[in-house]
């Protein structure tokens, strides 16, 4: 399981504004080609600032699934 969130962007919606590389505090997305890539996900903590400010709405955050607490009997 992992602890990162998940991001998604589609790149047929990026116009390739950058927001998304510039407001991200770990560093997760890069510009390539003028559209928005994930560069590494394994960075990414789920704040959502990168969904929120998408004015193309092309960046989906799927938070990290939920551990499950297990009881020692």
């Amino acid at each position: 399981m992992s602890d990162s969130a998940q991001v998604n962007v589609n790149e047929n919606w990026c116009k390739g504004c950058r927001i998304c590389v510039e407001v991200c505090p770990k560093d997760v997305f890069e510009m390539k080609d003028f559209v928005a890539k994930v560069k590494n996900n394994n960075l990414c903590t789920g704040c959502l600032l990168c969904e929120l400010l998408c004015p193309d709405f092309a960046i989906v955050v799927h938070p990290p699934a939920k551990k499950k607490l297990t009881v020692d009997e």
